[in-house]
């Protein structure tokens, strides 16, 4: 017979400082894991538990609790996910999305519908995860859950139910939530008309009989359909206060889905999050989605073998040592030297295929050591820290002089900074951020080496067609050479050269969305080799290239913003200024709403200016839409693997030879 355990991964997702690590702290405290409230300003809280977390008052890195609601056997045990609300840090949040099985989105009463509540609604909505919405900061001056409420509405673009109000001292320590009660007719009129909207049988009910159409039924549909993410109950109160936690503890155990993962079957996992412990080992964290996994047990890890020489998991609030853990739950787990983020564990989860929701970093910057003679050091600390965030995309330029990384925005240099200083104790300053271009193929191609020919230095024969091919279609290798005419490993070899070589075309930057074609092929049956290929692959690939010719595109954001309609005057000229690409105005009330496109390093610096523009009240949500033509030129360093000219790179050849 088969066990099953009853476990809901619970994210706690939003906006930056609209107190969702405060309301995890109120959580733990009412499940009784906690003794005192931590307090994010004074540095206190149990899940932001990095100095510098604590120092700045955000959260940077995901942390997992654990509690228990109910009791007897409809408990439900509850991994609680605190994410990061800043979104220089959306990467963090990517990576918990695949291991949730609900969330709850919080609101400031106070700020209402911002920027990154959009970006992280809409997420949950396309990947189908149930949730719960919170309208928090009842008691700080200037809440209104009455307006907050009709920006979600308006806003988030979702069918919601408000399940309570405020009823007293809005914006005061005194602010008390209540719930609405079965009793209420305007509620359950919204009930039942929101809904019938996704219930034929509901609604066909109430028309035969409106009374067979119970409060208890309108319940049960309001669960059935939760879970389904067609729709979101709205809850209001204060993490601070506690008013309003009861109804959100209630709304969590009653709405959102426990999964019963299957304990006895084929062991199924992923890791979504790496980090170091206190002697440098990897810690890999992974939630178990079907199967059970044990201390000292060989398992296969994204198809290498690894073996699990410790585990945690997380029960009541701390990370305790087991020698086992079962389905549905989060582990730590040690010692997976190789262990990356978003490795499976066993098998491919059926239900839970990962997916890169959020577009990938698009600016850079150089980092510097303050000491050059640190070069080496932060090499390998930056190594370190790439395999905690793999976005981070480490690039060393090919004398090993800098070192480059990648960034969502201003906020990770600091906490870069920050985090090499105190964790490896190198100093650094940062060149300025740069947009991540891209090279797309202007025209055809080709180029060929054939062995014995014109110096060719190697013990091979390769002819190339490179192709511009279709936005988002990837570089795609073919063959009309005939079958059989190379060896399968030197096929490889040339196809994985390929894949490398473009990573840096003509002017340094990737080349994506092409076809490259291989046309010659040829080989010495006695002295050839695999690495003779996969030298001189480079040099016909980029030969081909420059004859095709490539045209570098630089990252364009998506932008939405809005200003009071008396600010325009100020907000056009400093668009224009960043390069935007502008639609037509619209009036809002007593706003305007702008749309259009911006370049990405200009981003940052119309968000900086926007509170002198437009007082304060300007709301800038941006996200990476597409790339475009450079309107000047962009080069960047090119690394070894990427020959511009062909005397220099045989030359080169003819040392290794």
């Amino acid at each position: 017979m088969r066990t099953t355990s009853r476990t809901l991964n619970l994210g706690i997702l939003a906006h930056v400082d609209a107190g969702k690590t405060s309301l995890t702290e109120r959580l733990l405290y009412a499940a009784g894991v906690i003794d005192e409230i931590g307090s994010v300003d004074a540095g206190s809280t149990r899940t932001d538990s990095l100095e510098l977390e604590r120092r700045r008052g955000i959260t940077i890195k995901t942390a997992v609790a654990n509690f228990l609601l109910g009791n007897g056997g409809s408990a439900v045990s509850v991994n609680l996910v605190d994410t990061p609300g800043h979104p220089d840090f959306i990467a963090e949040v990517e990576r918990v999305l695949g291991v949730l099985d609900g969330a709850v989105l919080v609101v400031s009463a106070v700020e209402g519908v911002q920027p990154q509540t959009r970006v992280l609604m809409r997420t949950l909505k396309r990947l189908g995860i149930p949730s719960l919405l919170f309208i928090n900061k009842a008691d700080r001056r200037g809440a209104d859950d009455g307006r907050v409420l009709h920006e979600i509405e308006r806003r988030l673009d979702v069918p919601v139910i408000p399940m309570g109000r405020i009823v007293d001292g809005i914006g005061t320590a005194e602010a008390r939530a209540e719930a609405f009660a079965p009793e209420d007719s305007a509620f359950t009129q919204r009930l039942l008309d929101t809904l019938t909207l996704h219930d034929d049988t509901l609604l066909g009910a109430y028309v035969t009989d409106a009374r067979s159409v119970t409060y208890e039924r309108l319940r049960a549909a309001l669960a059935a359909q939760t879970r389904r993410g067609q729709i979101h109950p709205v809850y209001v109160g204060s993490a601070i206060t506690g008013t309003g936690i009861p109804e959100l503890i209630e709304g969590v155990r009653e709405f959102l889905p426990a999964g019963c993962d299957d304990a006895e079957g084929p062991l199924s996992g992923r890791v979504f999050k790496v980090e170091r412990g206190g002697s440098g080992e990897k810690v890999a964290y992974a939630r178990l989605f079907s199967g059970e996994l044990r201390v000292r047990e060989r398992v296969p890890v994204a198809g290498r073998e690894g073996k699990v020489t410790d585990l945690a998991v997380f029960d009541r609030g701390t990370a305790e040592h087991r020698v086992s853990v079962r389905a549905g739950r989060i582990a730590m787990l040690r010692g997976l030297a190789d262990v990356r983020i978003g490795d499976v564990i066993g098998r491919e989860p059926d239900d839970h295929p990962y997916q890169h929701v959020f577009a990938p970093p698009s600016l850079e910057t150089v980092v510097v050591p303050a000491d050059p003679a640190d070069k080496g050091a932060l090499h390998l600390a930056l190594t370190q820290l790439a395999e905690q965030d793999p976005l981070i995309g480490l690039r060393q330029d090919p004398e090993g002089r800098e070192l480059s990384v990648s960034l969502y925005g201003e906020v990770q240099k600091e906490v870069l900074a920050t985090t090499l200083a105190e964790e490896y104790g190198l100093a650094v300053t940062f060149r300025k951020t740069v947009p991540i271009c891209v090279e797309r193929v202007a025209g055809t191609g080709t180029a060929h080496e054939i062995l014995g020919h014109d110096g060719n230095p190697f013990l091979a024969t390769v002819g190339l067609r490179v192709e511009p091919g279709p936005p988002g279609g990837g570089v795609v290798f073919r063959r009309e050479v005939e079958l059989g005419s190379l060896p399968l490993g030197y096929m490889r070899a040339v196809e994985e050269t390929v894949h490398v070589t473009l990573r840096q075309g003509l002017y340094g930057w990737q080349v994506p969305d092409c076809a490259v074609t291989m046309t010659h092929s040829g080989f010495c049956s006695i002295r050839s080799t695999a690495g003779e290929f996969r030298g001189l692959t480079p040099l016909v690939l980029m030969s081909a290239l420059r004859r095709a010719g490539t045209v570098v595109h630089e990252p364009m954001h998506r932008f939405r913003l809005e200003f009071p309609q008396d600010a325009y005057a100020a907000v056009s000229p400093a668009l224009a200024r960043r390069r935007a690409l502008t639609d037509p105005a619209a009036a809002l009330g007593d706003t305007y709403v702008v749309e259009g496109h911006i370049p990405a390093d200009e981003v940052h610096g119309l968000d900086a200016e926007l509170p002198e523009l437009t007082g304060g009240e300007g709301v800038l949500e941006t996200a990476f839409d597409h790339h475009r033509p450079a309107t000047a030129p962009r080069s960047r360093e090119r690394t070894d693997h990427n020959p511009l000219h062909r005397e220099e790179y045989l030359l080169h050849a003819h040392r290794r030879v």
